[in-house]
């Protein structure tokens, strides 16, 4: 495994065996390691370690204390689990569930790769998914029951893990938005990757849960077309687009992208927030009543079966960071 230096001091500290680097970022690296324990009792576990010079700095040190104490109660199928942060020598660490398989914007380079569309079911099929964590983490309460405000802010293909046994699953918080638990100040920084911002988040406003939506919307409609339309060559032109580019007919990109699929994908993009879906709710519940409606649908097994043809050696990617896009929550929000 190859070392990466600003770790190599933990190694031997820490109670884990570190595999192999999975992702690398401007902020740290996300490792696969083994948690050993008695009887040979083994778990793959992933490790978020942010860099010593982020550690040292107090706001991104609260902002990755802050996710771990955001992330630890969101326990959903359809969310990527944490189970302990830890500190050594004034390093932080996060110990996160491991899921072997893909994110979802190497799910859709295989696809550009071998010429392919993705199935337009399988597409509606993982943004349902997508849908049912960001409901559970919305209307998340706290112990008094006061709903914590949880706001994803960065919905992207990198942040969409999907395992080759076709879990889907949200991961990376690390700019999410709660309720007297995280940095949360919007106006000076954009927070999320410019072509799937909301409107709203593209004019630096205060977000709810509805830009959570559109960005949604952004990544069904990428998967759908096969490419983003919004992405520009540069940031500004990317998030002019956001704001008040036309959108195509989506059947001009994909022929077997009926108008049922194209109404949500429109009603999701809706750029007054008032115009779209107003809960993640709403939209999962437009997206299963397209699929299923007419009877049998897709399920975790037909996107696992899927995956198994797409990629035929069932390891894309696993041996090769440097393949690897995902950030993994290790970059920051920017200040312009």
């Amino acid at each position: 495994m190859r070392d990466v230096g600003h770790v190599k001091h933990l190694k031997d500290r820490l109670a884990y065996r570190l595999v192999r680097p999975l992702a690398e970022g401007g902020m740290g690296v996300v490792y696969e390691a083994e948690q050993q324990g008695a009887g040979g009792f083994r778990k793959r576990v992933a490790i978020k370690i942010i860099r010593e010079e982020y550690s040292a700095v107090p706001e991104f040190r609260k902002n990755f204390v802050g996710e771990a104490r955001l992330v630890a109660n969101l326990i959903h199928t359809n969310i990527v689990q944490t189970y302990h942060l830890g500190e050594i020598l004034g390093q932080y660490y996060m110990v996160m569930e491991f899921v072997a398989g893909m994110n979802l914007e190497e799910f859709i380079l295989q696809h550009r790769a071998l010429g392919q569309q993705v199935p337009v079911d399988l597409a509606a099929f993982i943004v349902s998914r997508v849908c049912r964590g960001l409901r559970y983490a919305h209307t998340k309460t706290d112990e008094q029951g006061e709903n914590l405000g949880i706001v994803h802010r960065d919905v992207n293909p990198r942040n969409i893990l999907i395992a080759y046994e076709g879990d889907v699953k949200l991961t990376d918080f690390g700019i999410a938005k709660a309720v007297n638990l995280m940095y949360n100040k919007e106006g000076d920084v954009i927070a999320g990757k410019d072509e799937y911002l909301s409107p709203e988040q593209a004019r630096r406003e205060v977000t709810d849960e509805r830009a959570d939506i559109f960005s949604c919307g952004v990544v069904l409609l990428e998967l759908i077309c096969g490419v983003n339309i919004f992405e520009a060559e540069t940031g500004l032109r990317t998030r002019q687009n956001i704001l008040s580019m036309s959108l195509p007919r989506i059947a001009d990109y994909n022929r077997y992208c009926d108008r049922r699929l194209e109404a949500i994908v429109q009603r999701a993009l809706a750029r007054k927030r008032e115009e779209r879906y107003q809960t993640a709710q709403e939209m999962l519940t437009a997206l299963e009543l397209y699929l299923y409606s007419d009877g049998y649908g897709p399920t975790n097994e037909k996107l696992a079966s899927y995956l198994q043809q797409i990629f035929a050696d069932g390891k894309a990617y696993e041996d090769d960071v440097s393949r690897r896009p995902g950030s993994f929550g290790l970059s920051a929000p920017r200040t312009l």
